[in-house]
């Protein structure tokens, strides 16, 4: 009796182990699955040429840690790189993946075709297939309050842009930039060139050059590398201009006076938050003003730079309350995309 006492007792504090091992084990297996999810992000270039990629990685890796996801970066060495950098992705089991801007449209369109239950999402265009999220910012708000602010500034009543390329894209920059011009002053010229790349500061310097010759005392650089060249021209010739997508400000306070904001790291931030929430959906999602996608130095966000006096308290007061009846929805800024 007493051997059969013992057995028992043995019998069940074994049944008693192995149901807290078996307890233990599905917790393990289930955080292990969560930390286990993979998320790359692939650009079409090397960080460093472009802040926009740099931002876009900043966010990214911050949500992937936060998130506990394994996280990697792909850098592409050129544009034709990008579809086998995509490819590659989805063979090493990645879970969602990431890429950007217009560059990657054509290569993912055809990656997220051949593979449609692989989940991808492209920061700042669109590619219209099931398995893509297309995270793009209402830029064109931003530009108008850029254009705005230059136009309660400039002293001579001729403002220049510089963009990079003649395309509809870039009319969100162009378009919308004049409309806020033209909604503080009606009467200021309005300048544009295009410099027909990218990444040619050299032609970029070229047209601000010319603009500065016509009058022009501000020149919004949109150019992206191009930029550089604008704000060259600006040190040389002592006109004032502004950056994009970061706070160039620093890089030269007494002419780089303001800068167009394009909040991708938020952007890139946001997209893992939502894979990790399971709020994670295809289609078209957009930032704008109202989300902090975009914005601009002094009026939707502070710098680390004192404000310059060509601009001036004034004009940055009076553009805060334009940037809050468009957030309000008193002011609609339409998207030149789509007029």
């Amino acid at each position: 009796m007493k051997k059969i006492f013992v057995f028992l007792a043995l019998f069940t504090l074994l049944l008693a182990g192995c149901g807290a091992n078996e307890t233990t084990k599905s917790e393990g297996d289930t955080a292990s699955e969560e930390k286990s999810k993979k998320i790359a992000l692939i650009l079409p270039e090397k960080i460093g040429v472009n802040p926009f990629f740099q931002q876009m990685d900043e966010g990214a890796k911050k949500a992937a840690e936060e998130f506990g996801f394994e996280f990697k970066t792909i850098e592409s060495t050129d544009i034709t790189a990008i579809e086998e950098n995509l490819r590659v992705s989805v063979a090493e089991g990645y879970d969602l993946i990431i890429t950007s801007s217009f560059e990657s449209e054509d290569a993912l369109k055809k990656v997220a075709g051949e593979n449609p239950d692989q989940q991808f999402a492209i920061i700042d265009t669109t590619v219209d297939l099931p398995n893509v999220r297309s995270v793009n910012f209402r830029e064109h708000e931003a530009a108008y309050l850029l254009g705005a602010t230059a136009g309660l500034s400039t002293k001579t009543n001729t403002v220049g842009m510089v963009a990079a390329v003649d395309i509809p894209l870039l009319k969100k920059w162009t378009v919308a930039f004049e409309e806020g011009l033209k909604s503080t002053n009606p009467d200021a010229q309005y300048l544009v060139n295009y410099v027909g790349s990218f990444d040619d500061p050299a032609k970029a310097k070229e047209l601000a050059l010319l603009q500065f010759s016509k009058g022009a005392d501000f020149i919004a650089g949109a150019a992206a590398v191009g930029d550089l060249g604008v704000f060259e021209a600006a040190k040389e010739e002592g006109f004032y201009t502004a950056g994009q997508d970061i706070d160039r400000t620093e890089l030269d306070p007494e002419h780089i006076v303001l800068s167009q904001l394009k909040g991708t790291d938020a952007v890139a931030y946001e997209t893992i938050k939502a894979f990790a929430e399971g709020t994670y959906e295809a289609g078209v999602v957009a930032y704008g003003l109202k989300e902090n996608g975009v914005g601009l130095t002094y009026v939707t966000h502070d710098s680390s730079t004192p404000l310059n006096d060509f601009v001036g308290q004034e004009a940055i007061d009076q553009v805060k309350v334009i940037k809050d009846d468009i957030v309000s929805g008193k002011l609609e800024i339409k998207n030149p995309l789509e007029n």
